[in-house]
């Protein structure tokens, strides 16, 4: 394989993938959704095509025109838009009405699909780029209290049920309450949201959905996630190892050494 695609999203990690793959040796045309990807994708990757989202004839024809035969799908969509903003084309109804339901996983899957069927077979992002994938155990900042590890086993089985159902990935818990639990906002708001019923000291948990499809949807955390705590006062980052994708590490965790932050792969 002397080339792979990229179905290029939000955040970092379209540029992180571009950077490694290319480092691999590889070719990468990406696909980008206009209002979402970073223009500056583009100083990464051997070509980059803009579409809408929704526009998943558009994906398939910039990939074509390349000769891509693999693509990975990097970054994420926000929600919101998703709804307000998509223009969905033929390709896109037509996964849609082979859909018993909108929920991402299955919606994902049925993308899938429909690319294998136009040649585009969709692999996992991180089968080239595995370190940056969360490690077990203490990764950052002070050691966590007994208490702070109670509020974490909380939130991960809230998070587990969460995810049973496709709801979200993220839930902030304090002294055993739940503060928050990520819906169509997304994380950074979740943790805002649950900051302003008293989220000083909280702990927030980043998990998969069990059965989690490794090609998309994973689960990232990054510099801004560590922010967006220290806006609230929250203490602790509890992310699922080997599941979830950490942007820019090396800031990333001396971002928490100096917020004070603890962050933890479980």
């Amino acid at each position: 394989m002397s080339a792979i695609g990229l179905i290029a999203g939000n955040g970092r990690f379209p540029t992180i993938f571009a950077q490694a793959a290319k480092a691999k040796g590889l070719a990468v045309h990406a696909v980008a959704h206009e209002l979402e990807a970073d223009p500056s994708l583009a100083q990464h990757v051997d070509s980059l095509t803009w579409v809408k989202v929704g526009q998943v004839d558009g994906i398939i024809k910039g990939f074509k025109a390349h000769g891509v035969s693999q693509a990975v799908m990097a970054g994420g969509i926000g929600r919101i838009r998703s709804f307000t903003q998509a223009r969905p084309d033929l390709g896109a109804l037509k996964i849609a009405a082979s859909l018993r339901s909108m929920r991402d996983d299955e919606m994902l899957r049925g993308v899938a699909d429909y690319f294998e069927k136009h040649g585009v077979r969709i692999v996992a992002p991180t089968d080239f780029v595995p370190d940056v994938l969360a490690a077990s155990g203490h990764l950052a900042g002070p050691i966590a209290t007994d208490a702070q590890l109670r509020d974490a086993a909380v939130a991960l089985e809230v998070a587990e049920a969460l995810g049973r159902v496709d709801v979200g990935q993220t839930v902030m818990v304090k002294d055993g309450a739940v503060l928050a639990v990520e819906a169509v906002e997304g994380t950074d708001e979740a943790i805002r949201r649950g900051g302003r019923y008293g989220g000083k000291g909280a702990v927030v948990v980043k998990r998969s959905k069990p059965g989690q499809d490794l090609r998309f949807d994973l689960p990232a955390i990054g510099p801004q996630t560590l922010e967006v705590m220290r806006e609230v006062g929250a203490s602790v980052l509890v992310v699922e190892a080997g599941k979830t994708v950490l942007l820019d590490k090396a800031q990333l965790f001396k971002w928490a050494e100096r917020l004070r932050i603890t962050v933890l792969g479980r």
